[in-house]
């Protein structure tokens, strides 16, 4: 009965979901227009403050705050109902495109229509670094940290542990300093950090399963390390789905494709470049959180098991990929205004996120070696592969042309060239 009385807080919630397009940044504008100015769920300055504490956090931001708003009205209850109605239509979708791809596949059928998405995907994220670069790198320490994490995400792609050792370097080379983010306030009590055992629980379980399942080669373990992977994703992904592409590009496209892992791993989940690059342009068309694009991907890395292990990877890639976000800002914020005195946050967070422009621009330089962009071999797709990354970046740039119209057309041009 009392969950009556949120029906129309929830059905705006749903409405939402499939019409926010644009990313984060589109999703904020959106809920400040429905959940403040129309319904006032929340007062602008509530929303403005949820939004400071979620780029604190690693995860799916938009989500993170619409959850709160959720659970601002109704408790954790409510907030949990939020968020499955925030994303289950956005990983619906995707989730049918890894089944939908599958049967192209199986079929013999053409591609063709996808032709020119995967430039399309690095001109998404070239814009996307372009964007974050002129909101987040403005001084010296900033701009040194991104040129630093340029390099070293270009020339140590391969390395599975540059994404996550950038952005700790990162953080604690902005506390060097206390002038540009001084501890004005003198610093709280000890904060109880009891409340987040449970995040780290099921990392090391997650972690621990699935490394027992690669060594003993379990049945399914594909299942195992799946989980693992997602919810590292979900852990350490500062920057939203534009840093979580290039992540997961290394773990299924680049890692389990060199000589060496191969032999190590033959079982290793993988994917082709062609497969996961159409995802991660086709999820700028669907409405929602970019982190849908676990559904895609869980559902094409267990696809050859059976139309069931495909539906699970569909279920799996959805659940843990948004868990660590929902875990980390459901217990994190009863003790936000503890947190937010700490001068260290906030400067940790300004590396963190030169750290992240850094990533995505060298992340856009390697996709760029894998795709052709010689344009006087004569082919036709050869030559428009350039035209697609920078008619993307300029049409994202400079009009206002939403992005699920830019995968309509580059579809459209694919199926007529």
């Amino acid at each position: 009965m009392v969950l009556i009385r949120h029906i129309p807080f929830l059905k705006a919630v749903f409405l939402h979901s499939i019409t926010a397009f644009g990313g984060p940044q589109g999703h904020f504008s959106m809920m400040l227009s429905t959940f403040v100015k129309q319904r006032k769920d929340v007062t602008e300055q509530e929303l403005m403050e949820y939004n400071a504490f979620c780029q604190l956090l690693p995860g799916a931001s938009s989500t993170q705050i619409l959850t709160l708003i959720g659970y601002k009205r109704g408790g954790i209850s409510l907030g949990i109902i939020t968020l499955l109605i925030w994303m289950l239509p956005a990983c619906i979708l995707m989730g049918a495109l890894s089944f939908l791809l599958n049967y192209m596949d199986t079929q013999n059928q053409d591609f063709r229509i996808f032709q020119f998405i995967q430039p399309l995907a690095v001109g998404f994220i070239t814009y996307s670094s372009y964007r974050l670069f002129k909101l987040s790198v403005n001084n010296t320490i900033t701009r040194c940290i991104m040129a630093a994490a340029t390099v070293l995400t270009y020339f140590l792609f391969k390395t599975p542990w540059i994404f996550p050792g950038v952005i700790i370097i990162a953080g604690i080379a902005t506390n060097f300093s206390n002038k540009r983010i001084p501890q004005k306030e003198i610093p709280p009590k000890k904060i109880k950090w009891g409340n987040i055992l449970i995040f780290f629980a099921l990392f090391i379980c997650a972690g621990s399963l699935s490394e027992l399942a690669r060594k003993n080669e379990w049945r399914n373990r594909g299942v195992f390390n799946l989980f693992e992977n997602f919810y590292r994703f979900g852990s350490l992904v500062f920057g939203g789905g534009d840093v979580l592409t290039p992540m997961m590009y290394e773990q299924y496209v680049i890692r389990p494709n060199t000589a060496q892992a191969g032999l190590k791993n033959p079982r290793a989940l993988r994917m082709t470049q062609q497969e996961f690059l159409t995802g991660s342009a086709m999820v700028r068309a669907v409405p929602g959180p970019t982190f849908s694009i676990g559904s895609f991907t869980g559902g094409m890395l267990l696809r050859k098991k059976g139309a069931d292990m495909q539906l699970l990877g569909c279920i799996i890639g959805s659940v843990a990929l948004f868990l660590p976000s929902v875990l980390l800002v459901l217990f994190f914020f009863p003790v936000w205004h503890n947190l937010k005195k700490y001068a260290v946050i906030y400067r940790s967070l300004e590396g963190i996120n030169a750290a992240v422009v850094g990533i995505m621009a060298g992340s856009s330089l390697f996709l760029m070696k894998s795709i052709s962009l010689d344009i006087t071999d004569g082919s036709i797709a050869h030559f428009m592969n350039p035209v697609v990354i920078v008619g993307a970046f300029l049409l994202l740039a400079y009009t206002k042309i939403r992005p699920p119209l830019i995968v309509a057309a580059c579809l459209l041009l694919g199926w007529l060239l």
